[in-house]
């Protein structure tokens, strides 16, 4: 069975051709997910995208989140990945969240939502403390919106407190990161396949 994988970089830097712990992060994911079949495009920048405020599907006006969500819809399996900032999860990512909140007036005619079936994992980056309570606010609102989250679903790495290293910076992936990732892919890709098989049933 054919699985495809969206990957959204939430970092805070909006030239795409920035270098980006969050990329560098995406890429160990996609990496691990790669072993178990699941395709991924290049990931998508969010902040180089005019992704406007609002809480609805399409904001008007130039707003380019109608793409970015067709792209989600298309795809079994969502990876939002992002960085701490001020020990919190960034407001790119916060944003892309807040977009979805959509899906909750778009259900079909069981009452299910159009994310229902589609699995989400994280991928947090960051210097600082802040990767659980950030895992802890993409899972509930991502679960909120209709994804389902594997076990394992998130994976982060940060730097030494006060410390001024990257993980782009890093000259390998930590092991603890590579397993941490291959666990992610195993779980999120088995997911898949069975919500894929056989989706959630209609609303009693």
């Amino acid at each position: 069975m054919t699985l495809r994988a969206l990957a959204l970089n939430c970092s805070l830097k909006a030239d795409p051709g920035a270098t980006s712990s969050t990329d560098a992060m995406l890429q160990v994911v996609t990496d691990a997910l790669a072993q178990h079949g699941v395709t991924t495009d290049a990931p998508v920048r969010i902040a180089a995208m005019n992704i406007k405020p609002g809480v609805t599907s399409d904001e008007g006006d130039g707003d380019e989140w109608p793409e970015v969500r067709r792209r989600i819809m298309d795809a079994d399996i969502l990876i939002l990945g992002g960085p701490i900032w001020m020990g919190q999860l960034g407001s790119v990512a916060k944003r892309v969240m807040e977009r979805m909140d959509a899906f909750l007036s778009e259900t079909d005619d069981e009452g299910r939502l159009p994310s229902y079936g589609k699995v989400a994992v994280c991928a947090i980056v960051g210097n600082e403390d802040g990767a659980h309570i950030s895992s802890a606010q993409m899972f509930q609102a991502l679960n909120d919106v209709g994804f389902t989250i594997p076990a394992m679903g998130a994976v982060y790495w940060v730097g030494e407190a006060y410390g001024s290293t990257d993980f782009k910076d890093l000259p390998e992936t930590p092991e603890k990161v590579s397993k941490t990732a291959a666990m992610l892919a195993t779980n999120a890709a088995h997911l898949a396949r069975l919500l894929k098989n056989e989706g959630y049933p209609a609303a009693s």
